[in-house]
């Protein structure tokens, strides 16, 4: 069980690693040039690096990671990782913002995907790690589309038990925007890559104190 300032991450889910980032009072307005930058740095290396046997071995191990009961990480179901990818080698890379252009940018660099949680709307300060289970599922951006979350890997907020995001898409309800200040960040990994969502959860931290202002930004891991 990781608790950070105070928010309480519990991992209920055999074989998975998670970095857990909570950072205060952030400041999420449109990115700075300097953080643009180095984004526009991060997706430039991944994609040259995108058909090296180190990125596919990476890219297998998420998807293997995705891979329990019924689900399986093809077509849409892909991990959000792989999709900024594609978009950063289509030259269609988003600045959303400085909390989400901060999530993407370790995420392309790690190739692991990345949640985030605005502690607010979420209305909790706990919440467990889990596999989704049968009939469960959440609206995943403003028109209204469903995610299935059978089987899926994901973060619910207690009490209560509610799904809120996975390494796939997260849910609308408690996704950041402009007013958000507090926010959980989770970097998704099988055990086999604890040591790197450790690394993408202090480096998560580092970016946003140095480019959100935040009063306070901890990182920590699971298990």
């Amino acid at each position: 069980m990781e608790a950070l300032a105070p928010v309480t991450v519990r991992l209920d889910a055999p074989g998975i690693a998670v970095g857990v980032v909570v950072a205060k009072g952030c400041g999420n307005g449109e990115s700075s040039r300097d953080l643009q930058q180095e984004l526009r740095r991060a997706t430039d290396a991944a994609v040259a690096a995108r058909e090296s046997a180190e990125s596919a071995a990476r890219k297998a191990a998420v998807r293997a990671m995705l891979r329990h009961g019924s689900y399986k990480p093809t077509g849409r179901g892909k991990p959000a990782s792989e999709y900024l990818l594609n978009a950063a080698a289509e030259g269609q890379f988003p600045f959303i913002g400085s909390l989400v252009d901060i999530n993407n940018l370790v995420s392309v660099e790690t190739l692991l995907p990345i949640s985030l949680v605005d502690v607010a709307k979420a209305g909790a300060r706990q919440y467990v790690v889990r596999f989704g289970r049968a009939g469960e599922d959440y609206v995943f951006n403003r028109s209204g589309q469903v995610l299935s979350l059978a089987d899926l890997l994901l973060l619910a907020r207690e009490p209560g038990d509610l799904p809120c995001a996975t390494p796939i898409k997260d849910s609308q309800a408690t996704k950041t925007d402009e007013t958000t200040t507090d926010v959980l960040g989770i970097v998704w990994a099988p055990a086999s890559l604890a040591a790197v969502a450790r690394d993408a959860a202090r480096r998560m931290a580092g970016l946003i104190r140095a480019h959100c202002g935040a009063a306070e930004a901890q990182a920590g891991e699971l298990p």
